[in-house]
Parts: structure tokens; sequence; C-alpha cells
């Protein structure tokens, strides 16, 4: 992973805070990338579980729901026990009970025992997401580029999404699926390994902060937090209510299983590179114009998708997943410069379980909304929905221009 550029800082960095700043790049990077996978590849694996355990779909969504619920249920304790007993120590111990949950459920003979490894899986998942961004975050403040690093790190989640699950199709094609899960845990066991490994110690980390000529100061504006926090959860509500339909649109314009999966796939690599590249543009342009140009983009084409044929939407999908997940992007640049002082990875921690649960809780009302009118209206309302985001993100931008000024 190459290191981001340094914005705009006057001096030059010695090579000792380079290379400190690529291994928690790296680091935080590969966590991402296998947590993200992991918790995915749930996905390939929900419909073997039902023909062996012969469940209800009720039972189905409980399994998910286990996984991602513990994850972000748990983000806000992780962050408070991350001042005890350290952020690198957490984030290496809960890789390690990712990956030691994988290998329980592997050796699962009964509903029970696969409920409870994914509960475990989940509670190990939720100190990744805010340990290892404000570890980013405080490694690359003396040599500027947060924003970047940022963008890279959440890029590096979408290659997980997209690598382990596609690893674990194939690995089921000529294994079983306890052999399959139990691989998974040895991946997860030896990413724990690499990030014990790469992760520098606390000290280093605060050294290089005191270098900082120009030190990332969060304003700790309650106000314009609150409104990063409901821009996040909007964002994350609507992209996971637009997935959720996008199949059954597809279908309806008479796509059929494959061409609903290359859709899907087109939608994704966009999504990647949009996490990338809208990182870089919003450190450039700013974060609320950013934000503006992405959300009314994605309301713009989603409700184009609703009036094109079958082709003009699949031809505009990567373009429409680059606006879809760049915003992400742009947000988590902005939460080191609003969390209040010394509370960065609480801060991290609120945004993203606010992000998680908006994301868990679309498809569920959204859903309702199809099921009681239509898909299209449906999308109309996802649509409308996500122009909340644009005043929300004005009032961002006044507290970032006030943090700035104080």
């Amino acid at each position: 992973m190459t290191e981001p550029s340094a914005a705009a800082a006057p001096s030059v960095s010695s090579p000792s805070d380079k290379s400190l700043r690529r291994r928690s790049l790296f680091a935080a990077c590969s966590a991402h990338a296998v947590h993200d996978g992991l918790t995915d590849v749930i996905y390939v694996l929900l419909p073997i579980w039902q023909a062996q355990f012969a469940i209800s779909y009720a039972m189905v969504g409980l399994l998910r729901g286990s996984y991602s619920g513990m994850m972000a249920g748990f983000q806000l304790l992780a962050s408070r026990l991350a001042r005890r007993w350290g952020r690198e120590r957490m984030l290496v111990g809960g890789t390690a009970l990712a990956g030691v949950a994988y290998l329980v459920a592997g050796q699962a003979g009964g509903l029970g025992v696969l409920l409870f490894a994914l509960l475990l899986g989940g509670l190990g998942a939720s100190t990744q997401h805010p340990l290892a961004s404000s570890i980013v975050t405080d490694t690359h403040e003396a040599g500027g580029g947060v924003k970047e690093a940022l963008s890279h790190y959440n890029f590096a989640g979408d290659i997980g999404k997209t690598l382990i699950p596609a690893l674990v199709g194939l690995l089921l094609l000529v294994c079983s699926w306890q052999a399959s899960v139990s691989l998974l845990g040895l991946l997860g066991l030896a990413a724990a390994g690499l990030l014990w490994w790469l992760l520098p110690k606390p000290g280093d980390i605060q050294a290089s902060q005191k270098k900082a000529l120009k030190p990332i100061a969060g304003s700790g504006s309650a106000a314009s937090f609150r409104a990063l926090l409901a821009t996040g959860t909007l964002d994350s509500a609507v992209r996971m209510g637009f997935l959720t339909f996008l199949p059954f649109l597809l279908k309806s314009k008479g796509a059929g299983t494959a061409g609903i999966g290359v859709a899907l796939s087109l939608l994704f690599v966009g999504g990647a590179f949009g996490k990338l590249l809208c990182g870089y543009l919003g450190a450039r342009i700013g974060m609320m114009k950013t934000v503006w140009l992405t959300e009314s983009m994605t309301s713009l084409l989603i409700v184009a998708a609703l009036w094109l044929p079958l082709a003009g939407v699949m031809a505009m999908l990567s373009l429409l997943g680059l606006a879809l997940n760049g915003t992400s992007s742009v947000l988590y640049g902005v939460v080191p410069e609003l969390a209040a002082p010394g509370k960065r990875e609480h801060a991290f921690a609120l945004f993203y379980t606010g992000s998680i649960g908006g994301g868990a809780l679309s498809p569920v009302l959204f859903g309702a909304l199809g099921d009681h009118t239509s898909v299209p209206t449906a999308l109309l309302a996802l649509a409308a929905v996500l122009l909340l985001t644009l005043p929300l993100a004005w009032k961002v931008q006044r507290g970032l221009a006030h943090g700035g000024a104080s």
C-alpha cells in the first residue's frame, strides 16, 4: 500500500516517520480488508447454513444480524477499553478473537454453536473500525495527508469485501463449508500476528504527533458532530436500501441471475474506486462541496435508474457506485476535525455505530414501504431522503469553519 502524499506539509519528514506511517497504514488497511471480508463472507455461507440446519428465513436474518449487531453495539466499549489497555493490543486481540470465532464456527454441529461463534466474531470485529481509523489519523498527523490516508483505509475494506467472499466461493467448490470456514479462522489469526508485528508502539505514535507542525485540533463541536453523524447514518441507510432493491429493479427490467451478478460487480468496482478518489477530492475542494456533488449525483442516478432501460442502467452503474460509496471516505476524514480533544477513538466509534446501525435498519424500513407500495416508490423515497444530507453537510462545514478560525 503506497503512502498518500503529504498535504501541504512544510517540513520534510524523517525516514523513520515515513516508515511509521507506511507500517501503520498497511496494518490498518490489512485489518480493514480482513475484517470486512470476514463480515461479508457470511452472505456466501447463509444459504449453505440454511440447508444444513433447516432454518427459516427469520433465523437466517438472525445469524446475519448477530455478527453485525455485536460489531456495531460494542464499538463504543472497544474505544473505552482501548484507553486502558491500548489501541494496538485491543486491535490485535479483536482480530485474533474473530479468527477464533471462525474456527469455532467450522466445528459447529448445531445452530447454537454457530450462533455463539458469530456473536463472538462480531465482538472481535468491533475493535477494528474505531481503533484502526484513529491509529491512521494519529500517525499521519505529522506528515499530513490524513484524509487521503483514511481514503486508502476505506478502499482496503472494499478490497476485502470483494476478494475474501470470492475466494471462499471457489473453496466451496472443492471442500466442505466447515473446512472453508476453518481456513477463514486461520486467516484471522494470521492477520492478528501481522498486526502485532506491524503496529507501532504507542510511544512512537506520540513522538510522531509531537512533530506535527499543524496538528489536527478537534473542535469538539457537539452540534456539528451530530450533523456529521446524521449525514453518515443517512448515507449508509440509502446505500444499503438501494443495494437491497437493485436486484429486484433489474429483474423487473428483464435481467437474469447472471446479469444481476454483473450489475452488482459493476456497482462494487465503482464504489471501491469512489472511496479512494472521493477522499482525495474532499481534501482538495472541501467536505461540503464533495458531499453535495456525490449525494446529488447519487439521488439523480437512482431516479434515472427507474426510467432507463436495462442497458442504460448497466452503463451507469459504475458511476452510481462511485458516488454512492464515495461520500463515506469524505465523512470519515472529517471525524478527527470534529472530535473532542483526546476522544478520537470515541468519535470514530460513534460515527461507525451510527453508519452501521443506519445500514442495518434501512432495508427493514424501506422494505416495509416497498411491500405496502412498490419498489419504484421505495427507491424514490430513498432518493428523496438522501437530499437531507445537503443541509446537514452545510451544518458540518460551519462547524469546521468555526473550528479553523478559533
